[in-house]
């Protein structure tokens, strides 16, 4: 344990992680004020990975308070259930990261040349790309990211917030298509029987 303890209280690396993963915020479409709560909720996720994998393990502290002792490694502090799996958690990790990523960095691009880039005047239901195949990528890759995180170091603080991110973000998609519904009518609504809202093919 005393070795494990030594990875923490390296703040250079909270910092540096929230920069890389809160980074991907930039890419967030943003279309009124409805999209601060969900992107705060996010950032408060990622801050609280950073800081506990990094920082000081407050679960661990919280917990070994209440029942007395420590958790075993892998159970709400160190690499998740590293018991059971090995590091297996931390290639899921590394994997649904650079996934999610990646679909968020595609999705922003196709957008912006779409939708954001209002061509001659006025934005168009973008449906080329990835949104060929689900209206909302960049919720899809923040979800993934999220997901990652969980794999790699899941913590108190992180289980809790999970369900709020996805509930915050499917709550979001609806109020925004909505208002594409609104501006687009009967082509976005073609659109959306054609495609799903998050996955490919299945949600």
């Amino acid at each position: 344990m005393e070795t494990l303890m030594d990875h923490f209280h390296q703040w250079y690396a909270v910092i540096i992680f929230i920069i890389i993963y809160g980074s991907v915020l930039l890419f967030m479409p943003f279309y009124s004020k409805m999209e601060k709560k969900p992107k705060g909720v996010y950032l408060a996720f990622v801050i609280a990975f950073a800081i506990e994998m990094h920082g000081i393990p407050f679960s661990m502290y919280l917990i070994s308070i209440v029942i007395g002792r420590y958790l075993p490694e892998g159970i709400l502090w160190g690499h998740t259930l590293i018991g059971s799996v090995g590091y297996l958690g931390l290639y899921l990790n590394i994997i649904l990261v650079v996934i999610g990523m990646l679909i968020i960095i595609i999705g922003w691009y196709h957008i912006y040349h779409g939708y954001w880039k209002k061509v001659k005047g006025r934005g168009h239901v973008c449906q080329s790309g990835i949104y060929r195949y689900i209206r909302h990528p960049q919720y899809t890759g923040l979800m993934f990211i999220a997901l990652g995180m969980l794999a790699g170091w899941a913590t108190l603080t992180n289980i809790l917030l999970f369900p709020v991110i996805v509930y915050m973000y499917v709550r979001l998609a609806k109020k925004e298509e909505a208002m594409m519904i609104e501006e687009f009518h009967e082509e976005y609504r073609l659109y959306q029987e054609k495609t799903k809202k998050f996955i490919p093919f299945i949600w």
